[in-house]
């Protein structure tokens, strides 16, 4: 009998922590199948962020180092530039890369860093229990807002791929989501894109997927996709805000 589906060489045979209806898991598996696919895992660095992923190392068969909370890009920075030829990328929550991140994913972006960002948004901190993060949407309730994020107190969220989408070293910048099969197919196909980016020397990706929190939004896994959908992704649209490959070839024809 034929295999038709298996674990990605790139992922750890172990399980993983995350919560029952956590997506981490399905975005895990598709940065691995794309460096599986690639053929790129051993000559890969992954960075890890200080969040729900933080022990990111347990789970990816290829080298891992752990940033500081929100320093994963300057690491990966440095990592990059001490060996070019090394394939790199970030895998960080939004309250690692837009709160105490900020400064690093931007700066990295300003710079041009030939490295894959892997940006995790569900809206909320996970890991420390339920707290407003940069990204929580108007009217979420959460651990430090029990009355719903009121922007006229606590501001607006953070729109991530549209703020960097204005940055010149950006080479890609998408929005995806995690929330049925046809947009898994979607973000995957954004992850590859970004690590072949990177591969060709396009400069900085950044990939952001839409993802979910049953624990700390109060909700079954199945709440938690439907909020995805009927929440989220009408904040946060989906799709592709920045891609210079395609701005080039449209310039050049």
């Amino acid at each position: 009998m034929s295999v038709v589906f298996e674990k990605p060489n790139a992922l750890c045979d172990v399980s993983m922590h995350y919560c029952p209806g956590c997506t981490h898991g399905i975005i895990h598996r598709m940065v691995a199948e794309v460096i599986d696919e690639t053929g790129i895992c051993g000559n890969t660095v992954g960075i890890c962020p200080v969040g729900c992923s933080v022990m990111a190392y347990d789970y990816f068969n290829c080298d891992m180092i752990e940033a500081p909370h929100g320093r994963a890009p300057a690491v990966a920075t440095g990592v990059k530039r001490a060996n070019p030829d090394t394939v790199v990328f970030t895998y960080q929550g939004d309250g690692d890369l837009a709160a105490i991140g900020t400064c690093e994913i931007v700066h990295a972006a300003a710079r041009g860093e030939n490295i894959t960002v892997i940006f995790v948004n569900n809206t909320i901190y996970g890991m420390t229990g339920g707290q407003m993060a940069p990204t929580t949407i108007p009217g979420q309730i959460t651990q430090t807002t029990p009355y719903g994020r009121d922007p006229k107190v606590q501001g607006f969220p953070l729109k991530v791929c549209e703020m960097l989408s204005e940055v010149d070293g950006v080479a890609l910048a998408q929005r995806v989501a995690v929330d049925s099969v046809a947009h898994i197919k979607e973000a995957k196909k954004a992850i590859r894109k970004a690590f072949d980016n990177q591969i060709c020397r396009r400069g900085f990706s950044i990939v952001e997927v839409l993802s979910t929190c049953p624990t700390n939004w109060g909700m079954t896994p199945s709440e938690a996709m439907e909020r995805v959908r009927t929440e989220m992704i009408p904040y946060f649209p989906l799709g592709v805000y920045k891609d210079a490959v395609v701005w080039e070839d449209k310039t050049k024809g």
